[in-house]
């Protein structure tokens, strides 16, 4: 992680040249919790996106991002990884600190690796993470990690649960969408019992250069065919109030006799009791229903979807969001929204993984 600065060096100075109104600056330090010095060589990067650096003999850092919403991620060998929420309005604070904290292994970490741990797990479980992880999606057939050997698996009888660990960022190149991910693996877990896979972490993106016009051509189909229909699109697309225009079709889920019905509702902003605050630019949504179903009608669902999801619709793709009726949702400008945590995801969005995943800083053209 320590290279990011070279690597990013000539976007953060081609940003400058944008318009203020356009991006915004972060600037801050980061220090040891204890004793309070200052960092040099840490990671500094918004989270999902190309743009990142790395601090100064000071431990200061400058990051200029397009105006929106970003999980700011600060990483350092040794140290707990530290995650901050900034939007455009953070802009005015010019003196972050975050401070960071030395790992410390818990006596039940401990015991977990020392029991768990299965031999040979990347050729017993090595596929399995790929599929849920990467995906089974066409561009997943042209994303590969190359350091699998930094994954570390965990199985774990009494809870019937795999466990997936990384010593290192995770290496991985997306040559079908052109980019380069260091995604530094929070933990992905499979629950055998419910069948659901989950995962975290801090992806960093970086384009890999074209080597052809054609190659070039290609990537730029295929980031676009992946925006269009995602849940990056959707939540722009209802940040700006172009949900009917971008293709979306909004449905509510609800039991009658014990069995869903679908309802079509015709004020989609109403029914999700949509408010924007002028002066953050936050927009809050908390729909009437906790179960929404969100059609995508410009695109059908892919070959491999519906080989798999035989019951599945053949002429849209459609996905379920889960929202609780105690939560709402905020969305920034560039599509980002939080809190994530609180929504469960089924259909069609849950079938598209990292493999599929592009950076908040992307713009359709």
């Amino acid at each position: 992680m320590k290279k990011i600065a070279v690597s990013f060096s000539l976007i953060l100075i081609s940003v400058i040249a944008f318009s203020q109104s356009t991006y915004f600056t972060i600037t801050g330090k980061i220090i040891d919790a204890v004793t309070k010095a200052p960092m040099q060589a840490a990671s500094v990067f918004a989270q999902n996106t190309t743009l990142g650096t790395a601090t100064g003999s000071d431990g200061s850092f400058k990051l200029w991002l397009p105006n929106g919403g970003y999980d700011l991620v600060v990483t350092f060998t040794g140290y707990e990884t530290i995650s901050k929420r900034i939007s455009t309005a953070d802009e005015a604070d010019k003196n972050i600190v975050i401070e960071l904290k030395q790992k410390e292994k818990s006596m039940e970490e401990v015991a977990i690796k020392s029991s768990n741990e299965v031999k040979d797990g990347l050729l017993k479980y090595g596929d399995f993470f790929m599929e849920n992880f990467i995906g089974k999606t066409a561009n997943s057939k042209q994303c590969i990690i190359k350091n699998k050997e930094a994954l570390k698996f965990y199985f774990s009888k009494k809870r019937n649960r795999l466990k997936v660990l990384a010593a290192a960022p995770l290496e991985i190149e997306n040559s079908a969408l052109g980019y380069k991910i260091k995604y530094t693996l929070d933990s992905f877990t499979h629950d055998y019992t419910t069948l659901v896979s989950t995962f975290t972490g801090y992806p960093l993106f970086e384009e890999i250069p074209a080597a052809s016009e054609t190659q070039a051509a290609a990537w730029k189909a295929n980031r676009t065919t992946a925006y269009k229909g995602s849940i990056l699109q959707f939540m722009r697309s209802m940040y700006n109030k172009q949900l009917k225009e971008d293709g979306f079709e909004i449905q509510f889920i609800v039991k009658t006799n014990g069995a869903d019905t679908a309802i079509k509702g015709l004020d989609f902003y109403g029914a999700f009791n949509y408010s924007k605050d002028d002066s953050t630019k936050l927009v809050e949504i908390n729909p009437n229903q906790t179960d929404v179903a969100i059609l995508y009608k410009n695109e059908e669902p892919g070959k491999d979807y519906l080989a798999v999801n035989e019951e599945a619709p053949k002429n849209f793709e459609l996905s379920v969001i889960t929202i609780p009726a105690t939560q709402s949702i905020a969305i920034e400008q560039n599509g980002f929204y939080y809190d994530q945590n609180d929504i469960a995801i089924t259909g069609y969005w849950s079938w598209e993984k990292v493999a599929d995943m592009l950076p908040y800083d992307f713009k359709i053209e």
